[in-house]
């Protein structure tokens, strides 16, 4: 048991030291932090904390999509966080470049992008209806970190700890490949020139315009829905790549042209 009452707000500075330091912390939910409300509760208060000192919001992210990972975790459901727009890495002819000190222990992902024309807000969000609001999709990079010391996270520690975000990188938006079936797109992701992981499209939750629905019925619990302009990543197609300094990573998406990070 904690030996002091949780304060979201304590929590919530924690993380952003963390952040700033990158100095990791013990696992959130050995000091109590059990609750996946009040995980979500400590999110909301960094995120409000960042939006205080000038961070803006990209849009959003989901995670947890595979039921494999929801099997690690022990839980039946996704988690969402906030995409950070200081911490979109900006890419000129697919090629990207961010510094590898800003990390802790990053790793990398391959997803589907929405960029949303109109608002969604639940609780009966569908997967036509988000396939209607939806005005782009892109292939894309999310960069996943952990303020959690060794990523020794359960469900509580990734939630509070935005999801585990860290950053991302989105190719080139296409209004044509959101008539395509989305369920259906492959995705290789290679690691310094040898492929590391594959996937396809119905790994997110059977189809990422699911995901996407999940999340804003998943909000509308908290008051809260997707806007126009919001960029959604809606869940990794294949497993997470740990990478070092000077690594290079390739996402090849079927139907959108090959995306590269390297990290500094």
């Amino acid at each position: 048991m904690p030996e002091q009452p949780l304060d979201p707000d304590r929590l919530a500075a924690q993380l952003e030291e963390a952040l700033c330091s990158r100095r990791p912390l013990p696992p959130l939910s050995e000091a109590g932090l059990v609750d996946v409300a009040e995980a979500y509760a400590v999110q909301q208060r960094w995120h409000s904390l960042r939006v205080r000192s000038g961070e803006r919001t990209a849009g959003r992210k989901i995670g947890l999509t595979s039921t494999a990972m929801q099997a690690q975790l022990g839980v039946s459901e996704p988690d969402y966080g906030v995409l950070w727009a200081s911490r979109h890495v900006p890419q000129a002819g697919g090629r990207a470049e961010v510094a590898f000190e800003v990390f802790l222990p990053p790793r990398v992902e391959g997803e589907v992008a929405f960029l949303l024309g109109r608002p969604l807000r639940g609780p009966h969000v569908s997967v036509q209806d988000v396939l209607a609001a939806t005005e782009a999709v892109t292939c894309g990079i999310e960069i996943i970190d952990s303020r959690i010391a060794d990523w020794r996270i359960k469900i509580t520690d990734t939630i509070a700890d935005n999801a585990s975000f860290g950053g991302f990188v989105l190719g080139p938006w296409s209004a044509r490949a959101r008539h395509e079936d989305l369920r259906l797109v492959g995705m290789v992701l290679s690691h310094n020139g040898q492929p590391a992981t594959e996937g396809v499209g119905a790994a997110a939750l059977g189809h990422p315009a699911r995901a996407v629905a999940w999340l804003a019925n998943k909000l509308a619990e908290f008051g809260e829905g997707l806007e126009e302009g919001d960029v959604v990543f809606s869940g990794s197609l294949g497993r997470a790549v740990p990478v070092q300094a000077g690594d290079l990573v390739t996402l090849e998406m079927a139907g959108f042209p090959p995306l590269s990070l390297r990290f500094t």
